[in-house]
């Protein structure tokens, strides 16, 4: 009987041993499909993907010595001479301020 309970024991401690690399197994694997390279999600506007091209055969026009289009479509946007002298004001009324408190301590 004492054989049989020491067998049973060994069985017992080596299911636990192997439940527990089998766990750790699972972690490994778990890690690994974490660190895949899935970029779902993440998609590029028509606009984007029609700049990337224009720039990738500026540089390929470029590289053959022939003359390089420009890729940019419209110019940026456009601000009104009263929204950039608000901003400048702002700006110069901030660094007085700043200045100020400088002055002060």
């Amino acid at each position: 009987m004492a054989n049989i309970t020491s067998v049973l024991n060994q069985l017992q401690q080596e299911s636990s041993r192997l439940t527990h690399q089998i766990e750790s197994l699972d972690r490994a694997i778990s890690a690994l499909k974490g660190t895949s390279n899935n970029r779902m999600g993440r998609t590029i506007s028509a606009a984007g993907r029609a700049r990337i091209a224009a720039a990738q055969r500026a540089r390929w026009a470029k590289a053959r010595g022939q003359k390089v289009v420009s890729i940019s479509g419209k110019g940026g946007r456009k601000i009104s001479a009263a929204a950039l002298a608000k901003i400048r004001a702002a700006q110069k009324a901030r660094w007085a301020k700043w200045r100020k408190q400088r002055k002060t301590t």
